[in-house]
């Protein structure tokens, strides 16, 4: 009988030989306590026996692998001699046909048990010199035993553990063996039309590809579409199921507070705006409610679409939400906002009843007096749209009919402070735009918010200034700055110096925003007025230090990131930010993004020496480009996928061989084969339901499935 997965995950791997009490322990160390946990503990890389490299070909500088048998191994104890004081050296003199090379290992006494001579094993790493012989200094090690002629699959291992790429293959071919053949939820056709293989021999190539270098390749073609397919069909069912399940709100589209607010504006929309304001208004006049999220580089003017799409709202007689994550955020939403809505009136213009249109500020600083006026207030539908923090979820908040929620900057909320927010719609689901000024790539968008629908803004405004973007590594290039932002003051614009989180301690920062502060202060930039921002300043004073600033009565304004986003002061024209390289890419685009506002030419500093070569990259691409799509690109090849994952925080780690930044047409392909399925006449076969239900964590298995 053919296996299925979750059969698989029911067998524990002490069913197998050789696996007793203490290896199970040493196993369930690194993740594996099933069958199935072991079978899907993949190879890491291939050791092409059919064609090995020589040690005699091989060039000091270069990271090398090389198959070799231990001749000779010893240990000494290096400075101090006796005791726990000194470090131990084991040398090994290794060959192979073609001559031989040294292998030192420090503080590993163990290898000399491990690499008796006659061992053959794979060393791995960075080929130096040392007198005149060849050496490789605490390679990797992989036990490989006599497999000539044949593709060898290296696996992931644990020293700790004392799990060697041997003992994990002959666990797996026994696997295998007694497995059988394994049950392919994925129909035939489906498979034919993507010229894929079938599990079974998927998953047998992919373990054991003999003498064929391109039976692995083709193994992982098709396993890594089963882990993008399964967590595409986990977020399509999650969609449909959102879709089948809620009562939205129908937004009549044809009042008119919308086109009045577009009228006044000051100049036009661009054309991706009035694209994107298109597909959300064919959302709203959805009765299923819209989850759709909305990117948009730094400027592009998300704001002004999420101001439109909660006006949809107000206009049909509901109300409009939007959440942010920081009080200094909603702060600046308010007075923005306040600002683009000042002359409009709520009502049909000119009858008795209109009014002007109510924009109310509710965070966790607001007075009680004044708190309990805007409740009141968003409780008898007189307040149109409320801007606040999580403030907005306190119990004593209630709206007499949210129609509309924006969050902003989704990335620092939690799924849950989300579905907090639209369960306040009073039994109908608000429609809810997601918005992010933090562009992550197509393919990891599709994975990390795939339940939601991704509208972007990819053209900015006309008239705003490009910004010139410096790295000033040495001391004359950092000299150049100062004196430049001491020029952009005498001419009457300021500047911003970021100094950064030196590690994750808020006292750590603190003191490192206040030094930048008394240096600048009494050294380049003396003479000038300096304003410091940081995160414990009580709240008063943080914003009397942002009012200052706004209203020019400071020149420079010293902070850490918590100018990140939604400050906003067009007459600020100059960027420094100190150890830049200590910054991600998606917060140095956003601190760039607080200049460039006005009318006036802009600059970014970055200042530092780029410690590592990923610091360098980071760098690099900053001076190259200001488009932020571009700029995640080069993220998500720089970091990997597990940052962007991260934010997933599902069961199982579901991808394991597949990658969003190798895969991307995959994720594309697998995304449009779930909608497919799901949509369906009987649905997604039951055999591939069943496999998504074992990757997912219970709270979702239940929200997904409880019908």
């Amino acid at each position: 009988m053919a296996r299925t997965l979750r059969f698989l995950s029911g067998i524990p791997v002490s069913e197998l030989k050789g696996v007793g009490p203490a290896r199970a322990k040493a196993l369930a160390s690194v993740g594996i306590e099933t069958v199935f946990d072991l079978l899907t503990h993949y190879p890491r890389r291939y050791i092409d026996r059919t064609k090995e490299a020589r040690i005699a070909d091989l060039h000091v500088g270069e990271v090398a692998s090389v198959l070799a048998r231990v001749d000779r191994i010893s240990s000494r104890r290096l400075g101090g001699g006796r005791g726990r004081g000194g470090r131990v050296m084991v040398e090994a003199s290794v060959s192979d046909s073609s001559g031989r090379m040294k292998i030192t290992f420090f503080n590993q006494a163990w290898r000399e048990q491990q690499l008796t001579p006659g061992t053959e094993a794979v060393f791995w790493g960075k080929l130096e010199d040392f007198r005149g012989t060849k050496q490789l200094t605490n390679p990797v090690v992989d036990l490989v035993g006599d497999q000539t002629g044949q593709v060898v699959p290296v696996y992931p291992q644990s020293e700790k553990a004392r799990i060697t790429t041997q003992d994990v293959r002959r666990w797996v071919d026994e696997a295998l063996r007694r497995a059988g053949d394994l049950v392919d939820p994925v129909p035939e056709p489906l498979l034919d039309r993507l010229d894929l293989v079938d599990r079974t021999a998927a998953m047998r190539m992919v373990h054991a590809p003999g003498d064929s270098v391109g039976a692995y390749v083709v193994a992982r073609k098709r396993l890594i579409f089963d882990e993008l397919l399964r967590l595409q069909l986990a977020l399509v069912l999650r969609k449909r199921q959102v879709e089948r399940t809620t009562v939205g709100v129908t937004h009549e589209l044809a009042g008119a507070l919308v086109g009045r607010f577009h009228d006044a504006l000051p100049y036009p929309l661009t054309g991706a705006q009035r694209r994107v304001i298109a597909e959300i208004e064919a959302d709203l006049a959805d009765p299923v409610p819209m989850h759709r999220l909305l990117q948009g580089d730094v400027g592009a003017g998300k704001t002004v679409v999420a101001v439109s799409a909660m006006l949809v709202a107000v206009q049909g007689g509901h109300q409009g939400a939007l959440m942010a994550p920081t009080e200094v955020l909603a702060e600046q939403h308010a007075l923005g906002i306040r600002e683009l809505l000042a002359d409009l009136r709520v009502g049909d213009e000119g009858a008795l009843f209109d009014r002007p249109l109510r924009v109310e500020l509710l965070t966790n600083r607001v007075p009680a007096g004044e708190r309990r006026k805007i409740t009141e207030g968003l409780a008898a539908g007189e307040v149109d749209i409320a801007i606040g923090t999580h403030a907005l979820l306190s119990a004593d908040v209630d709206f007499a009919s949210l129609g509309v929620v924006v969050v902003d900057e989704q990335h620092r909320f939690g799924v849950e402070q989300r579905a907090a927010l639209r369960d306040k719609g009073r039994g109908t689901v608000p429609d809810v735009l997601v918005m992010t000024a933090t562009p992550i790539p197509r393919t990891a968008a599709m994975t990390v918010y795939g339940d939601l629908d991704v509208s972007v803004l990819d053209e900015l405004p006309p008239g705003r200034t490009p910004i010139e973007t410096t790295w000033a590594r040495t001391e004359a290039e950092q000299a150049q700055v100062w004196e430049q932002v001491r020029a952009e003051v005498a001419a009457g614009r300021q500047a911003y110096v970021v100094s950064p989180l030196v590690e994750e301690s808020e006292k750590l920062e603190v003191s490192s925003a206040t030094e930048t502060y008394e240096q600048l202060s009494h050294g380049e930039l003396a003479g000038l007025r300096l304003g410091l921002l940081h995160g414990r300043v009580p709240p008063a004073e943080k914003e009397a230090t942002m009012r200052q600033f706004r209203e020019g009565r400071l020149d420079v304004l010293v902070a850490t990131t918590v100018i990140e986003v939604g400050v906003d002061v067009p007459n600020a024209t100059v960027m420094v930010v100190l150890d830049a390289d200590r910054f991600g890419i998606a917060q140095l685009h956003q601190l760039r993004g607080r200049v460039g506002r006005g009318a006036h030419r802009s600059y970014c500093h970055l200042l530092g020496e780029g410690a590592t070569d990923d610091g360098e990259r980071r760098l690099e691409a900053m001076v190259e480009t200001t488009d932020g799509f571009v700029l995640a690109e080069v993220d998500l090849d720089l970091r990997g996928e597990g940052t962007i994952l991260g934010a997933r925080q599902k069961g199982r780690n579901d991808l394991k061989l597949a990658s969003l930044r190798d895969d991307r047409e995959v994720v594309d392909t697998a995304r449009a084969i779930a909608f497919e399925l799901v949509d369906a006449p009987g649905g997604p076969p039951d055999a591939l339901v069943d496999e998504v239900r074992l990757f997912l964590d219970e709270d979702e298995e239940a929200f997904l499935f409880k019908s």
